[in-house]
């Protein structure tokens, strides 16, 4: 038994390497340089600067990923899954539809959610463009190609998007094995010419370089979470890997690897302060830096690859939990339900990182625009792990405020040295993500728009199935499927086809499919069916968030059809807006109004066939 586990967790270990540490195991490309190449606060590189601020790394990486990330918030998982969106439905979850943390706590995982998009518009883009500058080591004269090699490795990896990741994703784990274990013998490398680095891991001398240069050292901040980002990637993909194998890469591989580069690069610094323009090739011999290169790019490709499937799945969780509007999900993969490909998300995404790259030119000038969106994250997520550790653990409030306390004053000095950086690019994350906020709020306010009209104008599924009695209308043969958003109601498409038509067919299966707030629902517990009479059926489907929705599978699950021509035949309702005074502001109904229009219908959503939909007609006035 032993021997089967062991290689499992070992893959698990290798797979958690591709996927969860690719952003934060690249950052040693621009993190430590950034620090001292800031044009508007400058850090001179001096020995006591240079230990301070890799004291600095050094226990942010301790405090930050090891302790608060790796051993605390990963405590907290929704049915395996992890991340600000599992988290937010989580706490939901436990929640009364009025209560207070309902309230306060939307909003939050929203805003945070909206910070994730800008965190993977930019890490792409910084990623790619600070491996691609260590042409310039090579040459001075290939300075000029940087940003144009870096935008057709970015064009590839997106346009690549639409043929799936299973093949090459195999790839990932052995690919950042390597690139770790190239991070550490690169540091151990430059340790050896100047072993008295290793004193650096003293906090004493983070604490004396923000003693001696307060102000300075609270900008500097604003550089040195670049070494942490990817943390949060940590919790949000514990769901693929599962909380112990992220936890020993990180210990047993990530974290030393990272410790000894920074450190390295520090030795190499200290020793020729001319080398901290592009430190971390530096450091490798020259017969080496070629490879280095080509490595270094496959690495950010992987770290770009992990950032972009992860921005898949969380707008497929807020598809389902209908926070944004309906996009196209196209799944990759026979055997893995979780590598999709949306085909809007993957071009506005490339659009975004062209013109990321275009505008910045440089990792360095792309430094100031990232910190916010992953501080941003970061601080929200103290908040839920505080409520969390409140309403699941059942801590008192003081304890858990007392607690999370040191890591809150940590986040929020990270988050407030960041906004400072407001002018310099960061407003370009925040710009993006309160688009991505409106969008999303706006949808909301429209859905439940939509969902009080069908109340208001709707009958009860019982009174429906009694006036057919009454009414007796033309009874068409074949079996029509209507989505209904309420189990108690029926379905408007069904009751304008009896109004103008008069007619309803002899069997008619009211589906009403309910998300829940949780990341899957088991099969056992899937479906409930119950006969109404007069041939109409109520089926409630029940899916998580995470779970992948194909109701003609599962209709021929549970109907078997023995007459092949007999096929369902699916009855929706189609919305059209108009307007009218009052209200919502003019410009947020037209929003809606083309969210609406350009969502991808729900036939195609739910997998239906499209000859067999029939589509009726209903205006929402606004």
């Amino acid at each position: 038994m032993k021997t089967t586990q062991k290689p499992a967790a070992l893959g698990l270990v290798l797979g958690a390497l591709g996927v969860v540490f690719g952003d934060i195991g690249t950052s040693p490309l621009y993190a430590f340089e950034a620090v001292f190449s800031d044009a508007l606060h400058p850090v001179s590189v001096t020995p006591e600067n240079i230990y301070g601020v890799l004291s600095l790394f050094v226990w942010s990486l301790i405090i930050i990923v090891t302790l608060k990330y790796v051993f605390f918030i990963m405590r907290f998982d929704n049915d395996g899954e992890g991340g600000i969106v599992a988290l937010m439905t989580l706490l939901l979850g436990k929640a009364t539809r009025t209560s207070a943390l309902r309230r306060w706590f939307l909003p939050l995982g929203l805003i945070g959610a909206a910070l994730f998009y800008g965190d993977g518009i930019i890490t792409p883009a910084i990623s790619v463009v600070s491996a691609v500058e260590g042409l310039e080591t090579i040459s001075p004269q290939l300075s000029p190609y940087v940003v144009p090699v870096s935008l057709v490795i970015l064009s590839a990896l997106f346009l690549f998007q639409r043929q799936g990741t299973e093949r090459i994703a195999k790839l990932f784990g052995p690919t950042m094995l390597i690139w770790f274990v190239v991070l550490a013998l690169l540091g151990i490398k430059a340790i050896a010419g100047n072993p008295e680095i290793l004193r650096a891991i003293n906090p004493i001398y983070a604490l004396e370089f923000i003693q001696t240069q307060a102000l300075l050292s609270f900008f500097v901040l604003g550089a040195v979470v670049l070494c942490l980002t990817g943390a949060e990637a940590l919790y949000a993909d514990m769901g693929h890997f599962g909380a112990h194998p992220i936890r020993r890469a990180w210990i047993r591989i990530a974290f030393p690897a990272l410790l000894l580069n920074y450190l390295g690069q520090g030795a190499l610094v200290l020793q020729s302060p001319d080398h901290i323009h592009n430190t971390f090739f530096r450091m490798a011999p020259d017969w080496a830096l070629h490879g280095l290169v080509v490595l270094a790019t496959l690495a950010t490709i992987v770290a770009s690859q992990a950032v972009i499937s992860g921005v898949y799945s969380m707008t497929q969780q807020l598809i389902q939990l209908r926070v944004v509007p309906r996009m196209r999900i196209v799944h990759t993969s026979t055997q893995n339900s979780g590598q999709i490909y949306m085909p809007a998300v993957n071009w506005m995404m490339l659009g975004l990182v062209i013109t990321l790259v275009l505008y910045f030119q440089s990792s360095n000038a792309m430094g100031a625009a990232y910190g916010i969106a992953v501080t941003g994250t970061m601080l929200i997520t103290d908040f839920f792990a505080i409520a969390a550790v409140i309403k699941l653990k059942r801590w008192h409030w003081g304890i858990a405020l007392l607690g999370a306390l040191p890591f809150m004053v940590i986040d929020g000095l990270f988050f407030s040295a960041n906004a400072l950086k407001f002018i310099d690019g960061g407003w370009f994350p925040v710009g993006f993500s309160v688009l991505i906020l409106l969008i999303m709020t706006t949808w909301m306010r429209g859905v439940q728009a939509i969902l009080s009209h069908e109340q208001r104008h709707s009958q009860l599924l019982a009174e429906f199935v009694q006036k057919l009695q009454t009414i007796q209308p033309y009874r068409s043969k074949g079996t029509a499927v209507c989505l209904t958003s309420d189990d108690q109601v029926a379905p408007m498409a069904l009751v304008l086809m009896g109004e103008r038509l008069h007619a309803v067919p002899e069997k008619v299966i009211c589906l009403h499919v309910v998300i829940e707030e949780v990341p899957r629902v088991t099969p056992s517990h899937r479906q409930t069916l119950k006969d109404m009479g007069q041939g109409i059926y109520l089926l409630i489907l029940k899916y998580g968030y995470g779970d992948q929705i194909n109701l003609p599978a599962q209709l021929e699950h549970l109907f078997p059809q023995d007459d092949p021509t007999n096929r369902y035949g699916y009855l929706i309702n189609r919305w059209s807006v108009d307007f009218e005074p009052g209200g919502w502001a003019l410009w947020r109904k037209k929003l809606f109004a083309l969210l609406l229009r350009n969502a991808t219908p729900q036939s195609r959503m739910f997998e239906m066939p499209p000859d067999r939909v029939i589509e009726m007609g209903s205006r929402l006035i606004l």
